[in-house]
Parts: C-alpha cells; sequence; structure tokens
C-alpha cells in the first residue's frame, strides 16, 4: 500500500534538523545586536523603506527595526520588546543570554543528551538563580537611584548627556510617585514627554506640571489662573449638527435667527452650569463654538479646545477630575482642583501649563536635528523607566557582569548536587550567564576570555563579603568594584531578563518539528473585458 501524501506544498524539518536551523536563526540575531552592548558598545545606522535614517544603540530599537521573517527570531524579538515593556532596559542581554543558553543546549545534544534533560536542567538553574539574588542585592539610596538610571544609558548618547538626563529622569520620577497601601506605585505614563527641535540636547529640561503646546481659546481669557476647580469634557461646547435625512423648511429670516438664538441659549445655559459648579478651567476633546467665547471670558473661565484623550486622561489623573461627555450631566464630584495654570511662549508656540496637587511633570526634549531629539526622548523614557521602577522596589544588583559572574559560580556549586545529565544542563546555563561580561570586555576592545578569567578570579580570591561587587569596569579596562564604581542595575531588570531569555530559550528547544508551507503566488485582479 503506497503512502498518501497527507502534507501537502509543506517544506518540514525535524529533530536535529529543526533544532540547529532554530538556533542558527537566534544566534544570527543575537549578532546583530551584539556590539551595542555596555558603554563602549557600537551604534548602528538604520534605513527604513523611504530612506529616512535612524542612528542608535538600542537593542530593542534595532530588533524591530529589522525585517525578519524567520519565526524563532521573531520569538525573540517578542522577548525583547516584553522585556522593554516590563523593564525599559536589558532588551539586548535579553537577546544576547537567550541565544547562549540554544547554543550551549545545541552542544550539550550532540553530546546525546536529550532537550527534555535540558530543559529541566535550566528550569532549576533558573530557580536557583532567583533564590541566590537575596545574597547579592543592596537597598538603593538616592545615589544609587541617580547611578543605576546613569547605568541604563550608557553607550546610548554621550556621557555629559547621561548624567543630565539621569537626574531629570529621577525628578521626574519622584514627581508621579503615589502612596498606596500596598506600597509605592510610579507610572512613568504619568509624565509626558514633549519635543522641540531646535537648540542643544543640553537644553532638555524638565517641567513641573503639565504642559501642552496649546492656546487658550481666546486672548482675552485670563492669562493665569490660581488654585481653582477644573471640568474636562469629553466632547465640545458646538451646535448640534442636523441628522443627514433632516430637512429645514425656513419661510423667513426670522424663524432662522431664532433658531440660531435659540441654539445659543442652550449652549450659554452649558456655561452657567459650569459657573454654578464654581468651574475656571475648562478642557475640551473637541471645539468650542466662536459665539461662546465672550461670555466664558465673562465668566472668568480659561478655556482650551481640541486636547487630545490622552491629555485629557492625564489632566484626569492629576486634578482627581472625571470626564463627561456632557457639560449639563456635569455635578460637583466630577470637578477637579488645580493649583495653577499659566500660559507661555516658548520658541514662538504657546503652551498650557497645569500645575496638581497629584504631582505630574513634562520632560521637554530638544536637540538641533529631529534625530537627535528622537535620540534624547527614547534615552529619557529608558532611564524614567529604571528610576520608577527604583522607587516601585528599592533593589539593586552590581553592574559590569558582576552579576552574572556571581550567579555562574554559584550554579558550578549548585550543580554538584545532580546526579543525572541536569547537572550538564545547570553548568551550560553558568556559561551561558558569563556572555554578558564577554561581550562587555570584547566590545571595550579586550580579549574576552582573558578578560573573563581575570574578572572571576579577582571575585573568587577577593574574599571579602562584597567580593560579588567585582566586575569588569569597562572605562578602567580591568576588574573592579562596581558598586563602588557607581556602576548598578535594578533587581527587577537582571529578574526580567533571566526570565524572559530562559523562557524563550526553552519554547525553541521544545520545537522539534517545523512545517513551512507554500505561499501561493499574488495573482493581481485584472478587469474584465467588455
Amino acid at each position: 500500500m503506497s503512502e498518501v501524501p497527507i502534507l501537502k506544498e509543506t517544506t518540514r524539518s525535524t529533530g536535529r534538523e529543526a533544532l540547529r536551523n532554530n538556533i542558527t536563526a537566534a544566534m544570527a540575531l543575537a549578532g546583530a545586536v551584539r556590539s551595542t552592548l555596555g558603554p563602549l558598545g557600537q551604534d548602528k545606522l538604520l534605513i527604513d523603506d523611504e530612506g529616512r535614517t535612524m542612528v542608535t544603540n538600542d537593542g530593542v530599537t534595532v530588533l524591530e527595526s529589522a525585517k525578519v521573517e524567520h519565526p524563532v527570531a521573531n520569538m525573540l524579538i517578542n522577548a525583547s520588546t516584553t522585556q522593554d515593556r516590563i523593564a525599559r532596559d536589558g532588551t539586548t542581554s535579553a537577546v544576547l543570554l537567550s541565544a547562549e543558553l540554544l547554543q550551549n543546549a545545541w552542544e550539550l545534544v550532540l553530546q546525546g543528551v536529550h532537550p527534555s534533560a535540558i530543559a529541566r536542567g535550566y528550569r532549576h538553574a533558573e530557580d536557583a538563580c532567583r533564590n541566590h539574588f537575596e545574597n547579592l542585592v543592596i537597598k538603593a539610596t538616592d545615589d544609587h537611584m541617580l547611578a543605576a538610571a546613569t547605568t541604563s544609558l550608557s553607550g546610548k548618547i554621550h556621557q555629559a548627556m547621561q548624567h543630565h538626563l539621569a537626574a531629570l529622569a529621577v525628578e521626574a520620577a519622584k514627581a508621579v510617585v503615589e502612596q498606596r497601601p500596598s506600597g509605592p506605585l510610579a507610572d512613568p505614563t504619568r509624565v509626558k514627554i514633549l519635543t522641540q527641535t531646535g537648540g542643544s540636547m543640553t537644553d532638555s529640561a524638565l517641567v513641573t506640571g503639565l504642559v501642552l503646546a496649546k492656546k487658550r481659546v481666546s486672548d482675552r481669557m485670563p492669562k493665569q489662573l490660581p488654585s481653582g476647580k477644573i471640568a474636562l469634557v469629553d466632547g465640545g461646547l458646538e451646535r448640534k449638527e442636523l441628522m443627514s435625512n433632516v430637512k429645514l423648511n425656513v419661510s423667513s429670516t426670522g424663524v432662522l435667527e431664532s433658531f440660531r438664538q435659540k441654539e445659543k441659549t442652550v449652549l450659554l445655559e452649558q456655561i452657567d452650569h459650569l459657573v454654578e459648579l464654581g468651574v475656571t478651567l475648562l478642557a475640551c476633546k473637541e471645539g468650542i463654538d466662536d459665539d461662546l467665547h465672550a461670555a466664558l471670558t465673562e465668566a472668568g473661565i480659561q478655556a482650551y479646545r481640541r486636547v487630545s484623550r490622552a491629555d485629557l486622561d492625564l489632566l484626569a489623573r492629576g486634578t482627581n477630575a472625571t470626564l463627561n461627555n456632557d457639560v449639563k450631566g456635569l455635578t460637583a464630584s466630577d470637578v477637579g482642583v488645580f493649583i495653577k495654570s499659566s500660559n507661555e511662549r516658548w520658541n514662538g508656540v504657546m503652551h498650557w501649563i497645569v500645575e496638581t496637587e497629584e504631582g505630574g511633570a513634562t520632560f521637554i526634549a530638544k536637540g538641533s536635528t529631529n534625530e537627535a531629539v528622537g535620540e534624547v526622548e527614547r534615552c529619557f523614557a529608558d532611564a524614567l523607566g529604571v528610576a520608577c521602577q527604583l522607587l516601585e522596589e528599592p533593589a539593586l544588583l552590581p553592574g559590569g557582569g558582576a552579576t552574572q559572574i556571581a550567579l555562574a559560580r554559584h550554579l558550578r556549586r549548585f550543580a554538584e548536587g545532580f546526579a543525572g545529565r541536569e547537572q550538564l544542563a545547570v553548568e551550560a546555563f553558568a556559561d551561558a550567564l558569563e556572555i554578558i561580561p564577554r561581550t562587555l570586555a570584547q566590545n571595550a576592545g579586550l580579549d574576552p576570555l582573558d578578560t573573563l578569567l581575570q574578572t572571576v578570579a579577582k571575585q573568587t580570591t577577593d574574599g571579602s563579603p562584597n567580593a560579588h561587587f567585582i566586575g569588569l569596569n569597562v572605562e578602567k579596562k580591568q576588574p573592579a568594584n562596581m558598586v563602588e564604581d557607581g556602576v548598578v542595575e535594578p533587581l527587577r531588570i537582571t529578574r526580567q531578563v533571566l526570565a524572559g531569555a530562559t523562557e524563550a530559550a526553552l519554547s525553541v528547544l521544545r520545537i522539534d518539528d517545523v512545517l513551512w508551507a507554500k505561499q501561493d503566488p499574488t495573482v493581481p485582479e485584472l478587469p474584465e473585458e467588455d
């Protein structure tokens, strides 16, 4: 009986061939970002389909800009994106570690170790690292927080800007932190970022309060307002448009004028309602009728229209106001409170600044070109994410590969407790962790192996309680106490790198069959002939 082909028009790879191909893809992806790691990492020039260019050192930006078709490579890119979303840093490290875990797993497979045994060993190793973190962690002080934010920018922007942006990021994080029963909450999305082309990067600044590139609907309205009440409208103060199927028969001009006057009366009643609520500041998502400008001014209300929903949400969080799509439906509980509202002209553009009791801040990113402004914006966002994390969880680890070396040393001792082949997998996990200090050394122009051995030996023979602080200081090009040198990173980032890289590697190891369905050629639809 002849075999019936079930999988038609499908390319298939199985077993070792599938695993080898997947690992090759992972290593190729890691190779694309390897040189960006560390303060002496190199930049990448990215060119999109339209010829626009970007120079960046940010690993996740490089990966997300690449056109990748291989599914495993896309899995690693997704892991990097998750790392960026959760921790705002460590994206390159996550990709390098996952690829190295896979490469080491492949060497074990060639020795006859089954992928399931490797997976079990990797799980044991990850758990051991998680449990060992408590022996390595240090409590973050304000100085440590600034150092960690600065470290997150190493290699991404020049040194003077690293310290400047890090200091602004820490200040911004403290401006938005909330004390809750469950603990502090620092949400980086509460910090608004405005971009301005012109001037120098060093002109970038932090402004207390929410800043919007908006001008009040009438120059006759108050320019400055002291503390008062604010109303937020998820709509506008405009005349209602007639439905498309409604016809209005006008027999005389008097009827039309009467109709318009009635519309205006309805709108004025809405302003009267705002006055009754004590509102002095108004922001609408949609328009405000021109006929109402005088009435709003007379009522002492400073009004703004066409405010984006995102900015309205930020205003709502800062003032404790509630958005309502109907002005007449506003109640006293919907109205919020602000400390100060002012207008200032910056670079010929009018800006609205609102200060609130709930805090909030706006970062003004400046640079001579759009590319420079974009780099400042990305770097500030990274540093802000790190600072917010440390306010929520003030726990730090030494940088410069010191933590990875300490974890690797611990795992090699831990592996001795396994009698089976899982021991080899745990040792392979330890070897993979050392990809971080090896890459740091390579990007600094040092011999990766010799530098790693020197650093490991220094950490092993130091004998002090803080021996695990010793890592590679790439500026000094030698092993050093990284905490004393101010090179530290949040525990949350390293923990996420470990979890994300391990999960990505295990996902690939579980694949033993890859099926590629052939794509039918696309045939354009031609117009029918008469």
